[in-house]
Formats: structure tokens, C-alpha cells, sequence
């Protein structure tokens, strides 16, 4: 989305951010009356009609960086251990971006470590919780319900998220089944370790059920100890994006066995998504609610679909930032409707300098005790500046944009005498099949051989071979 008249605003922020980075500063923190003031004019819904770029710009180096503390910009800042920044790695970081480069420059150049929650030092966690606020106004999905909620470095660290709150909820539903919920201390795989609770749960194997899984789902489940042969997929024969439902529900009654239910929001090779409507992802939910399974949504890149119905209802949500948001990279989100789960999870006991110093009324979490890195950058910026300056009808005229494009080179496709568009579809108009993936083949076996690799060699498009 490349305005001309968004030049002086991106102009303005790279003169700033050269200023920043050539000139020491002495001052270290902000002051508290400051921080109040800051975190009263931050964006607290997202705005229906962006404000624009340039204001956008102003808002950030005017409202949000006179919040920020000055660790990688002042040799007095002995805070952490988060360390300086160098020229070179600053140079290539605030290369232009567009439209979210001016944010992401700041990033770099104030060298921010959100992970503790010091609302007296600097605005970066409430910006960041904001930030994540706004993600949800645009998923339609309720702030006071989704409180567990984080940003991470991509729907990869998301779904690895996702596997360890699934695997710690069901081997504590399977122990209530256990004790009848007898208000005993529960084995937890946090504390004791995987061994441990699945004993304590009586629970021979935790299984992944889903239907074609993304490759980091088969990674988060390697990570979370729980084994890559633990996705189970149980979709229809012959269409195996679709949940067969029979299958999912035999599955969920094996004796000794907990379960997390995976839903695809957007096949990679296809674009279609695991569930139809909201009528599927209520049965889904019915059947995770009776057999006390955990409803995870691997929402890697089609979040934003209009169609991806019954978002709410999943126990939760993995999505990337850097994809249809178009964020620099890395950046995903995670969200989790139980924030206790994270928390017991990725929990940093015993270390008192990452104790945060707000007060109990405080809903921010520290993001290092629900996330898996204890430092990351302070990535929610750039979420932050794009979905105000586009807001709600930007983006919705970006995806629809996207859509249309992908549709008119499907057409395109399907009239042409020398391809086919896969995979087939009784769909009519069958344009309705497509979000914004096309995948079609050459009915000529051998051009199909070297399709790809012509048409990247012509330098003029770059496209990807799926299968």
C-alpha cells in the first residue's frame, strides 16, 4: 500500500530515528506523571476508519516514544541485561518499511525488552497489551474474555503455546476424572514434568487430533515432548481437510488417552479451512466439552477470513502477524481464553529482578511468564501503528483486495485450455473456493515438470511449488 503522501511521515520518523542513534541521551527514565498521561492517549478499541499514516507517525514519536526508557541509548543504563546496538545492526534495521517501517524503525532504535511489566519505567508493556487489544477488535473477539494473550515470534512459538496449555488443561481434566475433583493438589506437568501428571491422570498417551496439519504443529508437538506421532488426522477419506466427525469422536473416547483438538483456519497448500461454518466448530466444541479436550485454532496466516466462523469458541488461538497484518518479520500472536494456563506453563520462579512493580489491580502480565522467551523485542509496535493508521476498514479492504486479485488469476486459470485449478470443486461459482491461495497445475506432465521454475526465471513473478 505505498502512498506518495505518506513520504514526509516515513521521512520524519527515519530522521528521528538517526537523530536517536547518533546522539547519546542522559535521560534514562520517564517520569511516572508522564507514563500516566501516555497510557490515557493510547488506543484502547480499533478504530472502524484508520487515522492515517501520517498521524499514525505523529502519534507514535510524539505520544509513545517520549514513554520509552532509554537502555540501549544511554552508557548509564545498567537495567537487565539487555546490552546496546550496534550502527550496523541499526542501519539494516531501518531499512524502509511500509507501511508499519516507521514503527519498526523505533523499535530498533530504542531497543526496547518488554518482557517485565514496569509501568513506572516505561509505556512498552501497556502499549504492547494494547496492541494485542486491538488484534482481538479486529478477530471480533471480546478483550474481557481472551485474557491470556501475548505476542510471539511467529504462528510456530504460537502453536508451541498452544500444544503446552492444551497438554497442562487435559491432564488436569483427566485427573479430576481421576479424584473427583476432590480439591487435591494437582500433579501438573510445569512442576513435575510430563511423567508425573500422565501417572497421576492414569493417561497412557495425549493425541493431537486434526486434519492436515501445518509442519509447525508436528514441530510444537516434538517441542512440547508429547512426540510428532501424536498428530492423529482424522479427516473424511478423499477430502481430508474436512473433520469427519465420526472418526474425531472415536477417536476422543480411547480409554486412557487425553486430547487436543486442532482446527485449521487455512490450509497452506489450498487455503480451505477445516470447518465450513459455526454449525462444525459447535460440534467440534461439543465433543471437546464431553470428553474434556482442548480446542486449539492454528490460525496461521487466513485469520482474517470473514468465513473463519467460531473463532470464540476455541480454547486457543494461534496467528501470524507478519502475514495479513503485514508486519516486518517476526511477529505472531497467541491467545489463550484461560490466562492461569500460560502462566503455570512459562512461569519464572525464583528470579526477583523479573518481578514486575505493579500493583495488584494491575491486568498486565508480565509477557516473560507467558511466553517462551524471557526477552524479545518490543514486535508490538508495528502491530500497533499499522492497525491504526488502517483500521478495520482498511484491512478489510486489503483482504478483499487480496481476495479479488487471487480470484480474477483463478478465473483466468480455469478458462485456460493448458491448466487446471486444484483441487477440484463441486462449489458454483467455483470462484468461491478461493481466498487468496491459487494452486493449479499444467495439464501438460512434462511442461508442469518446469513450470515453476520457467516462470521464475523470467524474473518477472516468483512463485512457490506446494506438491
Amino acid at each position: 500500500m505505498k502512498d506518495p503522501k505518506d513520504t514526509p511521515s516515513l521521512d520524519r520518523a527515519l530522521k528521528h530515528v538517526l537523530n536517536v542513534s547518533l546522539n547519546e541521551t542522559k535521560d534514562l527514565l520517564p517520569s511516572r506523571a508522564l507514563l500516566h498521561d501516555i497510557e490515557s492517549r493510547l488506543l484502547s478499541n480499533l478504530p472502524v476508519q484508520g487515522y492515517g499514516v501520517d498521524h499514525a507517525t505523529t502519534h507514535i514519536l510524539d505520544t509513545i516514544v517520549p514513554g520509552l526508557n532509554r537502555s540501549s541509548l544511554s552508557p548509564n543504563y545498567y537495567g537487565f541485561v539487555t546490552g546496546g546496538s550496534t550502527p550496523a545492526a541499526r542501519i539494516v534495521s531501518i531499512l524502509p518499511r511500509i507501511p508499519s517501517y516507521e514503527a519498526d524503525a523505533v523499535v530498533t532504535a530504542y531497543d526496547q525488552n518488554v518482557q517485565v511489566h514496569l509501568p513506572d519505567q516505561a509505556i512498552t508493556t501497556v502499549v504492547e497489551d494494547r496492541a494485542l487489544r486491538l488484534v482481538l477488535d479486529l478477530l471480533r473477539l471480546e478483550h474481557t474474555t481472551w485474557k491470556g494473550r501475548t505476542f510471539t515470534t511467529g504462528a510456530t512459538a504460537s502453536n508451541v503455546l498452544g500444544i503446552l496449555s492444551g497438554r497442562e488443561y487435559v491432564l488436569a481434566k483427566a485427573q479430576e476424572r481421576q479424584t473427583g475433583n476432590s480439591g487435591n493438589e494437582k500433579v501438573t506437568v510445569a512442576h513435575h514434568g510430563l511423567v508425573a501428571a500422565c501417572s497421576a491422570a492414569h493417561i497412557d498417551k495425549v493425541q493431537v487430533l486434526t486434519t492436515l496439519p501445518h509442519s509447525s504443529l508436528l514441530k510444537a508437538c516434538s517441542i512440547a515432548g508429547l512426540g510428532r506421532s501424536s498428530v492423529i488426522q482424522v479427516g473424511i477419506q478423499g477430502d481430508d481437510i474436512q473433520f469427519d466427525f465420526n472418526k474425531l469422536e472415536a477417536h476422543l473416547e480411547r480409554r486412557n488417552t487425553a486430547s487436543i483438538v486442532v482446527v485449521s483456519c487455512g490450509d497452506v497448500n489450498t487455503g480451505r479451512f477445516t470447518t465450513n461454518n459455526i454449525e462444525d466448530m459447535r460440534k467440534v466444541r461439543s465433543l471437546c466439552n464431553i470428553h474434556g479436550a482442548w480446542l486449539h485454532i492454528d490460525g496461521e496466516f487466513e485469520y482474517v477470513r470473514g468465513g473463519a466462523e467460531g473463532l470464540h469458541i476455541a480454547d486457543s488461538i494461534t496467528g501470524d502477524a507478519h502475514k495479513l497484518l503485514n508486519v516486518p518479520y517476526d511477529c505472531g500472536f497467541f491467545f489463550c481464553q484461560d490466562p492461569n494456563i500460560a502462566q503455570q506453563v512459562c512461569q519464572n520462579p525464583n528470579a526477583a529482578y523479573l518481578t514486575s512493580s505493579s500493583s495488584s489491580a494491575d491486568t498486565i502480565t508480565s509477557p516473560l511468564n507467558i511466553g517462551i522467551e524471557n526477552s524479545r523485542r518490543f514486535r508490538s509496535l508495528p502491530v500497533y501503528a499499522t492497525l491504526m493508521a488502517y483500521g478495520l476498514e482498511g484491512y478489510r479492504e486489503m483482504v478483499t483486495r487480496q481476495v479479488r486479485l487471487a480470484r480474477s488469476v483463478a478465473s483466468f486459470l480455469h478458462r485456460h485450455s493448458a491448466f487446471e485449478l486444484l483441487p477440484k470443486t463441486t462449489l458454483q461459482p467455483f470462484e468461491r473456493s478461493i481466498f487468496i491461495i491459487v494452486l493449479f497445475r499444467a495439464k501438460d506432465e512434462a511442461l508442469n515438470t518446469e513450470l515453476v521454475q520457467r516462470i521464475n526465471a523470467s524474473s518477472r513473478m516468483l512463485m512457490s511449488s506446494e506438491i
